[in-house]
């Protein structure tokens, strides 16, 4: 290995194309670029395969509830209970027994550009998934938790296909058509709710961008609607936008002074 260069040991690290033995020989080269890239490559390998193992956990918890072959798993999940504005958005998905994306995990631990990248695999390899939008006043009328369960039955009611069991984040919902169960902290166990996790925030921060466009001086394309500081000043100078919730404090008030 030594009549390689530098950039070439790199190249072939970063393509996984070297045997254990040509590792073993690497990290006897007294290169110390070579041994850079060494502990670069098995910094990414350690990551790599305790986003392996973390996967198969996910996988496995959702196997527990195929009580016979070939049983249908649905997951829940929704984005934006907590923002001041805009709506709430809730995704069911069902995934094929064969389906692995090594990464994925609760939308809350990725960034946005893993996110995307899982939104895009999920929508593209799922079995069939299906989004709800409520808007902001339907969350008035209702209050935010009644919100969220349309929202979750509606998506649910969506899909193309009868799942026999739905796993649910966290939110107990009714079903006449299957069994639902909540998994508190379901985000983080289930890879059916996970994956449900990253539609609904991928779906609902791409509104949120789109709303940003309309009401710029609130800085939605950043907070996604959350109470940031910027916002809460935003709120104060211009009041509240028809999208914001005016149930929720402190946008509540504001109500009062603005109608």
């Amino acid at each position: 290995m030594k009549t390689f260069s530098i950039s070439q040991i790199k190249q072939l690290l970063e393509d996984d194309l070297l045997t254990e033995e040509q590792i073993n020989e690497l990290k006897r080269d007294e290169r110390k670029g070579v041994q850079q890239l060494l502990k670069t490559y098995e910094r990414k390998k350690a990551r790599l395969e305790k986003e392996r193992a973390a996967f198969q956990r996910l996988k496995r918890f959702d196997e527990q509830f195929k009580m016979k072959s070939g049983a249908i798993i649905a997951g829940i999940d929704e984005a934006g209970r907590g923002p001041l504005a805009g709506p709430v958005v809730s995704a069911a998905v069902v995934l094929p027994d064969d389906f692995e994306f090594v990464g994925l995990t609760d939308s809350k631990q990725l960034t946005e550009k893993k996110r995307n990248e899982c939104y895009d695999f999920i929508t593209k390899n799922a079995v069939a998934y299906a989004i709800s939008v409520v808007d902001n006043e339907t969350i008035d009328r209702l209050n935010i938790l009644e919100a969220t369960k349309r929202s979750m039955k509606e998506a649910l009611e969506k899909l193309p296909v009868t799942p026999d069991i739905t796993l649910v984040d966290a939110v107990k919902i009714e079903s006449n058509n299957n069994k639902t169960i909540a998994i508190e902290k379901g985000d983080a166990k289930s890879l059916a709710i996970a994956s449900a996790s990253i539609l609904a925030k991928v779906t609902r921060d791409r509104l949120m961008d789109e709303l940003h466009e309309q009401y710029p001086e609130y800085d939605f394309k950043r907070n996604k609607g959350y109470g940031s500081k910027k916002h809460l000043a935003a709120l104060k100078t211009y009041g509240p936008s028809p999208i914001h919730r005016k149930s929720f404090a402190p946008v509540a008030n504001l109500f009062k002074d603005a109608f």
